[in-house]
Protein backbone atom coordinates (compact mmCIF):
# COMPACT_ATOMS: atom_id res chain seq x y z
CA UNK A 1 0.00 0.00 0.00
CA UNK A 2 1.33 3.33 -1.05
CA UNK A 3 -0.64 6.82 0.25
CA UNK A 4 0.63 9.76 -1.11
CA UNK A 5 -1.07 13.09 0.45
CA UNK A 6 -1.42 16.61 -1.05
CA UNK A 7 -0.33 18.97 0.91
CA UNK A 8 -0.15 23.03 0.98
CA UNK A 9 1.51 25.38 3.09
CA UNK A 10 -0.66 28.71 3.38
CA UNK A 11 -0.81 31.61 5.83
CA UNK A 12 -2.79 31.57 9.48
CA UNK A 13 -5.77 32.97 8.62
CA UNK A 14 -6.64 33.67 12.06
CA UNK A 15 -4.03 36.41 12.00
CA UNK A 16 -3.71 37.46 8.52
CA UNK A 17 -4.89 40.82 7.08
CA UNK A 18 -5.92 42.47 3.31
CA UNK A 19 -3.70 44.89 2.07
CA UNK A 20 -5.79 48.44 2.12
CA UNK A 21 -4.50 49.45 -0.79
CA UNK A 22 -4.33 46.19 -2.74
CA UNK A 23 -7.13 44.25 -1.15
CA UNK A 24 -5.02 41.45 -1.55
CA UNK A 25 -3.98 38.78 1.27
CA UNK A 26 -1.03 40.45 3.63
CA UNK A 27 0.84 36.93 3.57
CA UNK A 28 3.73 38.69 5.54
CA UNK A 29 1.33 39.29 7.99
CA UNK A 30 0.83 35.75 9.00
CA UNK A 31 2.62 33.04 9.75
CA UNK A 32 3.04 29.83 7.29
CA UNK A 33 1.45 26.33 8.15
CA UNK A 34 0.74 23.14 7.19
CA UNK A 35 -2.71 23.72 5.65
CA UNK A 36 -5.26 22.12 8.71
CA UNK A 37 -7.13 20.14 6.84
CA UNK A 38 -3.98 18.82 4.92
CA UNK A 39 -2.74 17.64 8.41
CA UNK A 40 -6.18 15.19 8.88
CA UNK A 41 -5.30 13.83 5.25
CA UNK A 42 -1.85 12.82 6.58
CA UNK A 43 -3.13 11.37 10.15
CA UNK A 44 -5.48 9.45 8.10
CA UNK A 45 -2.94 8.00 5.86
CA UNK A 46 -1.17 7.25 9.53
CA UNK A 47 -4.29 5.95 10.37
CA UNK A 48 -4.78 3.41 7.29
CA UNK A 49 -0.76 2.20 7.22
CA UNK A 50 -1.39 1.31 10.64
CA UNK A 51 -4.07 -1.22 9.20
CA UNK A 52 -2.25 -2.22 6.33
CA UNK A 53 1.33 -1.73 6.17
CA UNK A 54 2.69 0.17 3.54
CA UNK A 55 4.33 3.48 3.02
CA UNK A 56 3.54 7.25 2.93
CA UNK A 57 4.85 9.75 1.46
CA UNK A 58 2.97 13.76 1.24
CA UNK A 59 3.55 15.75 -1.75
CA UNK A 60 3.89 19.73 -2.12
CA UNK A 61 4.28 22.16 -4.26
CA UNK A 62 5.69 25.71 -3.09
CA UNK A 63 8.59 28.15 -2.61
CA UNK A 64 11.88 25.89 -1.25
CA UNK A 65 10.73 27.07 2.51
CA UNK A 66 7.64 24.87 2.03
CA UNK A 67 10.05 22.04 3.25
CA UNK A 68 8.92 23.06 6.31
CA UNK A 69 5.42 21.35 5.82
CA UNK A 70 6.90 18.51 4.72
CA UNK A 71 8.86 17.83 7.92
CA UNK A 72 5.85 18.88 9.95
CA UNK A 73 3.89 15.77 8.01
CA UNK A 74 7.30 13.70 8.99
CA UNK A 75 6.91 14.52 12.04
CA UNK A 76 2.62 13.12 12.28
CA UNK A 77 4.20 10.15 10.45
CA UNK A 78 4.88 10.33 6.80
CA UNK A 79 7.95 8.53 5.45
CA UNK A 80 8.66 10.46 2.64
CA UNK A 81 7.99 13.94 0.95
CA UNK A 82 8.47 15.39 -2.39
CA UNK A 83 8.26 19.42 -2.88
CA UNK A 84 8.51 20.54 -6.41
CA UNK A 85 9.38 24.18 -6.63
CA UNK A 86 10.43 26.62 -9.45
CA UNK A 87 9.61 30.02 -10.85
CA UNK A 88 7.21 28.27 -13.89
CA UNK A 89 5.06 27.42 -10.96
CA UNK A 90 4.58 30.87 -9.88
CA UNK A 91 0.86 32.52 -9.65
CA UNK A 92 -0.70 28.94 -10.07
CA UNK A 93 -4.20 28.93 -9.83
CA UNK A 94 -5.95 25.22 -9.33
CA UNK A 95 -5.92 24.21 -13.01
CA UNK A 96 -2.43 24.86 -13.20
CA UNK A 97 -1.97 23.71 -9.52
CA UNK A 98 -3.55 20.17 -10.34
CA UNK A 99 -1.65 19.88 -13.64
CA UNK A 100 2.35 20.44 -12.18
CA UNK A 101 0.96 18.01 -8.92
CA UNK A 102 -0.13 15.15 -11.27
CA UNK A 103 3.14 15.60 -13.28
CA UNK A 104 4.93 14.65 -9.89
CA UNK A 105 2.28 12.03 -8.91
CA UNK A 106 3.16 10.59 -12.66
CA UNK A 107 6.94 10.42 -11.46
CA UNK A 108 6.41 9.20 -7.93
CA UNK A 109 4.19 6.45 -9.28
CA UNK A 110 7.01 5.33 -11.49
CA UNK A 111 9.07 4.26 -8.53
CA UNK A 112 6.11 3.33 -6.12
CA UNK A 113 2.96 2.93 -7.50
CA UNK A 114 0.33 4.58 -5.91
CA UNK A 115 -2.72 3.39 -4.59
CA UNK A 116 -4.41 6.09 -2.70
CA UNK A 117 -4.09 9.81 -2.86
CA UNK A 118 -5.52 11.80 0.12
CA UNK A 119 -6.15 15.63 0.16
CA UNK A 120 -7.33 18.08 2.79
CA UNK A 121 -11.45 18.69 2.01
CA UNK A 122 -9.65 22.13 0.86
CA UNK A 123 -7.10 25.26 1.21
CA UNK A 124 -8.23 27.47 4.06
CA UNK A 125 -6.22 30.19 1.95
CA UNK A 126 -8.57 29.35 -1.39
CA UNK A 127 -11.37 27.47 -0.18
CA UNK A 128 -11.74 26.09 -3.46
CA UNK A 129 -12.37 22.67 -3.16
CA UNK A 130 -11.25 22.12 -6.71
CA UNK A 131 -7.45 20.87 -6.48
CA UNK A 132 -7.82 17.28 -5.48
CA UNK A 133 -10.60 16.62 -8.21
CA UNK A 134 -8.57 18.08 -10.57
CA UNK A 135 -5.74 16.00 -10.03
CA UNK A 136 -8.35 12.85 -10.12
CA UNK A 137 -9.85 13.91 -13.37
CA UNK A 138 -5.75 14.13 -15.08
CA UNK A 139 -4.78 11.01 -13.47
CA UNK A 140 -8.44 9.25 -14.62
CA UNK A 141 -8.81 7.64 -10.90
CA UNK A 142 -12.05 7.93 -9.39
CA UNK A 143 -12.54 10.95 -7.05
CA UNK A 144 -14.32 10.89 -3.28
CA UNK A 145 -14.91 14.39 -1.63
CA UNK A 146 -16.09 15.19 1.68
CA UNK A 147 -14.67 11.89 3.25
CA UNK A 148 -15.29 11.71 7.26
CA UNK A 149 -14.23 8.08 7.50
CA UNK A 150 -12.19 5.05 6.12
CA UNK A 151 -14.43 2.23 7.07
CA UNK A 152 -12.27 -0.51 5.49
CA UNK A 153 -9.63 -1.02 3.07
CA UNK A 154 -9.21 -4.50 1.21
CA UNK A 155 -6.30 -5.38 -0.35
CA UNK A 156 -6.98 -8.51 -1.90
CA UNK A 157 -10.26 -7.35 -3.91
CA UNK A 158 -8.47 -3.29 -4.52
CA UNK A 159 -11.49 -1.55 -2.80
CA UNK A 160 -12.28 1.00 -0.40
CA UNK A 161 -15.33 2.01 1.62
CA UNK A 162 -15.49 5.36 2.34
CA UNK A 163 -18.35 7.57 4.35
CA UNK A 164 -18.34 10.79 2.89
CA UNK A 165 -20.82 13.60 3.95
CA UNK A 166 -23.66 15.30 2.18
CA UNK A 167 -25.71 18.30 2.70
CA UNK A 168 -28.68 16.49 4.55
CA UNK A 169 -26.89 12.99 5.79
CA UNK A 170 -24.27 10.59 4.66
CA UNK A 171 -23.28 8.23 1.85
CA UNK A 172 -21.18 5.03 2.00
CA UNK A 173 -19.45 4.46 -1.11
CA UNK A 174 -17.16 1.46 -2.21
CA UNK A 175 -14.46 2.59 -4.67
CA UNK A 176 -11.92 0.62 -6.83
CA UNK A 177 -8.18 1.47 -5.58
CA UNK A 178 -6.34 3.56 -7.01
CA UNK A 179 -8.40 6.52 -6.31
CA UNK A 180 -8.72 10.08 -4.38
CA UNK A 181 -10.16 11.07 -1.49
CA UNK A 182 -10.32 14.48 -0.05
CA UNK A 183 -10.96 14.47 3.88
CA UNK A 184 -13.10 16.54 6.20
CA UNK A 185 -11.73 17.70 9.35
CA UNK A 186 -14.19 16.09 11.45
CA UNK A 187 -12.51 12.65 10.26
CA UNK A 188 -9.83 12.40 12.52
CA UNK A 189 -7.91 13.51 15.67
CA UNK A 190 -4.14 14.75 15.57
CA UNK A 191 -2.31 12.66 17.70
CA UNK A 192 0.55 13.76 19.67
CA UNK A 193 4.00 13.17 17.48
CA UNK A 194 6.22 10.45 18.73
CA UNK A 195 9.41 11.14 19.42
CA UNK A 196 11.30 9.24 16.76
CA UNK A 197 9.13 10.98 14.45
CA UNK A 198 10.19 14.28 15.96
CA UNK A 199 13.84 13.79 15.49
CA UNK A 200 13.75 11.72 11.75
CA UNK A 201 11.29 14.82 10.79
CA UNK A 202 14.05 17.43 12.51
CA UNK A 203 16.91 15.48 10.62
CA UNK A 204 14.76 14.91 7.39
CA UNK A 205 15.63 16.39 3.91
CA UNK A 206 12.39 16.43 1.19
CA UNK A 207 13.32 15.41 -2.57
CA UNK A 208 13.11 18.46 -4.46
CA UNK A 209 11.96 18.56 -8.20
CA UNK A 210 12.19 21.11 -10.43
CA UNK A 211 9.79 21.51 -13.65
CA UNK A 212 12.99 19.79 -15.56
CA UNK A 213 12.55 16.84 -13.13
CA UNK A 214 9.25 15.88 -14.39
CA UNK A 215 8.51 14.26 -17.96
CA UNK A 216 6.19 15.18 -20.51
CA UNK A 217 5.30 18.60 -18.68
CA UNK A 218 3.40 21.37 -21.21
CA UNK A 219 5.14 24.33 -19.77
CA UNK A 220 1.64 26.14 -21.30
CA UNK A 221 -0.33 24.61 -18.47
CA UNK A 222 2.03 25.56 -15.54
CA UNK A 223 1.96 29.32 -13.82
CA UNK A 224 0.27 32.43 -14.70
CA UNK A 225 0.47 31.02 -18.62
CA UNK A 226 -1.95 27.80 -17.36
CA UNK A 227 -3.83 29.96 -15.37
CA UNK A 228 -7.68 31.39 -16.93
CA UNK A 229 -8.58 32.06 -13.18
CA UNK A 230 -8.52 36.16 -12.97
CA UNK A 231 -9.62 37.46 -9.13
CA UNK A 232 -11.10 40.53 -10.36
CA UNK A 233 -11.41 42.29 -6.96
CA UNK A 234 -10.73 41.29 -2.64
CA UNK A 235 -11.95 43.44 -0.18
CA UNK A 236 -12.65 42.95 3.62
CA UNK A 237 -16.69 43.08 3.92
CA UNK A 238 -17.79 45.48 6.37
CA UNK A 239 -18.57 44.42 9.97
CA UNK A 240 -22.47 43.99 10.63
CA UNK A 241 -23.83 46.28 12.82
CA UNK A 242 -24.62 45.82 16.18
CA UNK A 243 -27.94 44.64 17.66
CA UNK A 244 -30.44 47.26 19.28
CA UNK A 245 -30.07 47.04 23.08
CA UNK A 246 -33.78 47.29 24.87
CA UNK A 247 -33.95 49.43 27.89
CA UNK A 248 -35.92 50.40 30.88
CA UNK A 249 -39.13 48.48 32.61
CA UNK A 250 -40.37 45.15 31.28
CA UNK A 251 -43.32 47.02 30.13
CA UNK A 252 -41.22 49.58 27.79
CA UNK A 253 -38.83 46.84 26.59
CA UNK A 254 -42.34 45.13 25.30
CA UNK A 255 -43.12 48.51 23.60
CA UNK A 256 -39.55 48.70 22.08
CA UNK A 257 -39.67 45.30 20.67
CA UNK A 258 -43.14 45.70 18.90
CA UNK A 259 -41.94 48.85 17.08
CA UNK A 260 -38.86 47.46 15.83
CA UNK A 261 -40.55 44.17 14.74
CA UNK A 262 -43.33 46.25 13.31
CA UNK A 263 -40.98 48.15 11.56
CA UNK A 264 -39.44 44.93 9.76
CA UNK A 265 -42.74 43.31 9.73
CA UNK A 266 -41.98 43.17 5.88
CA UNK A 267 -38.62 40.19 6.70
CA UNK A 268 -41.76 38.38 8.14
CA UNK A 269 -44.62 37.76 6.00
CA UNK A 270 -44.76 35.10 3.40
CA UNK A 271 -45.76 36.07 -0.33
CA UNK A 272 -48.75 34.85 -1.51
CA UNK A 273 -48.65 32.11 -4.11
CA UNK A 274 -50.80 34.37 -6.54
Amino acid sequence: MHIVVCIKQVPDTKIIKINPKTNTLDRRSAPAILNPFDAHAVQEAVKIKEKTGGTISVLSMGPPQATAIIKKSIEIGADRGYLITDRAFAGADTLATSYALSKALERIDREIPVDIVICGKHAIDGDTGQVGPGIARRMNIPPVTNVIEVAEVNLEEKTVLIKRKLTRGYELIQSDIPCLLTVEKEINLIDYSAMPHMIKAARYEPVIWAVSDLENVDRTQLGLKGSPTIVGKMFTPPRPEGGKKLEGSSDEQVKQLMDVLLEKKDLFMIPSSN
